[in-house]
């Protein structure tokens, strides 16, 4: 689906040198005692990253009240309410092989402030999302105050980052993420590169891993709210008060297309742009524009074949993911869990509330960030401080400076 963000959603209703992850690093057994009943907590990788987050799961999870105690409540107030953290980017846009362009969107002054190899985190926020949502920016000066070099990989068309060709991007496309991790990694060759997506992004940045599997060049990534199924996920997107969330993202999907609805004006053949310009669901655009300039037979051909849960099994990188049991817009039937139980690389945290990218819980609730981002850091920096100071995956950081270098860069 062109990109469940879905924490994006209600900003819509406003409208190299690379190491091995866990070289040496001592793996402590632990039990069920160590995290706490209200928490699910499965994986391959379960004892091998619970010493970094057990202090966190040994407490109970306490939604906030009167917020959390609907879904839907804690969904809209995460991202109409929630505080926007301030901070000063530097945006790099970046044009890709096929002429389209993406926007980087940095921290200000990091690239004199930061030593070069400082951990490099790469953000993809979910569908239509960008630099500009709260979730994205609580993640962001989260990681940027222990020293992490942060980017927001803004999409096409998205966080206000323009569309060059007649074509947006979608589930399915990882082209783009591919340049830009290969264009991050051969600007900071000496720094561990990671990843944290939320929603589509989620969806998107899995698909990216189990494709690269050996040779992915990041040494390990956060999903969270992951739809995983997209077919599932687009059944519950059409019942009841869903509806909601699924006419707000047309509309915000309309929105991008109409401002570039001059590069699509002479497309023939499958495209119904009529249909595409005044969307009234995702699934009404996905079938006037998103599948046929992806090449897919039917919008659930799309869907299908655009799910990242076929690829948790290929994923050969630490990956933690994080999902609410009540999220209305990534469906729990719809995770993976026997893969994620199989895989030893990953691990799963479901909380019993949380709705769609709210999480209001924690420390910092109910403004501040989502109970999830302490999480995500102490997950990241224990794979950072047990990363290899000397080793390398086997990707070649001549081949990723090479292909760098065919990117056109303008920074504004």
């Amino acid at each position: 689906m062109a990109k469940l963000s879905l924490g994006s959603t209600f900003s819509i209703f406003h409208s190299r040198h690379i190491r091995p992850p866990l070289a040496g690093c001592h793996v402590t057994k632990m039990t069920v005692a160590d995290h706490h009943p209200s928490l699910e907590v499965v994986g391959g990788a379960r004892d091998r990253f619970l010493p970094s987050l057990h202090t966190n799961l040994r407490l109970p999870y306490n939604p906030f009240p009167l917020i959390a105690w609907n879904r839907h409540v804690e969904t809209i107030f995460a991202s109409f309410l929630r505080s926007i953290p301030q901070v000063r980017l530097r945006r790099e846009c970046l044009r890709v092989k096929d002429g389209g362009s993406v926007a980087l969107d940095w921290v200000s002054g990091d690239h004199r402030r930061l030593p070069p190899d400082s951990p490099v985190l790469i953000l993809l926020p979910g569908l239509t999302g960008g630099s500009q949502d709260s979730y994205v920016r609580h993640m962001l000066t989260k990681a940027n105050g222990k020293g992490w070099r942060v980017v927001v990989f803004n999409s096409r068309g998205c966080g206000e980052s323009s569309v060059t060709t007649p074509q947006f991007y979608s589930a399915s496309f990882l082209g783009d993420t591919y340049e830009v991790v290969k264009h991050v990694g051969a600007r900071y060759p000496e720094a561990n590169l990671y990843a944290v997506g939320w929603s589509l992004g989620a969806n998107i940045l899995v698909r990216y891993l189990g494709q690269e599997s050996h040779a992915c060049p990041l040494s390990g990534a956060v999903s969270l709210c992951n739809p995983f199924n997209l077919v599932i996920a687009d059944e519950d997107f059409h019942k009841g008060f869903n509806n909601v969330y699924d006419r707000a993202l047309a509309r915000a999907l309309c929105k991008i297309f109409k401002k570039h609805a001059l590069l699509f004006e002479d497309m023939g053949g499958e495209f119904n742009i009529p249909l595409a310009a005044n969307a009234k669901s995702v699934r009404d655009f996905d079938e006037g524009l998103t599948r046929v300039s992806f090449g897919f037979k039917s919008v659930d051909d799309y869907y299908s074949n655009s799910s990242s849960c076929d690829s948790i099994k290929h994923v050969q990188r630490p990956l933690l993911c994080i999902q609410a049991e009540n999220d209305p817009i990534a469906p729990s039937r719809a995770i993976p869990r026997e893969d994620i139980e199989e895989n030893l690389n990953c691990m799963l945290i479901v909380t019993p509330k949380g709705g769609h990218l709210g999480w209001v819980a924690g420390a910092e609730a109910p403004l501040g960030a989502p109970w999830t981002d302490p999480m995500v850091m102490d997950f990241l920096e224990y794979l950072e401080r047990g990363a290899s100071k000397t080793g390398k995956f086997s990707a070649d950081s001549e081949a990723v400076q090479r292909s760098s270098g065919e990117l056109h860069r303008i920074e504004v």
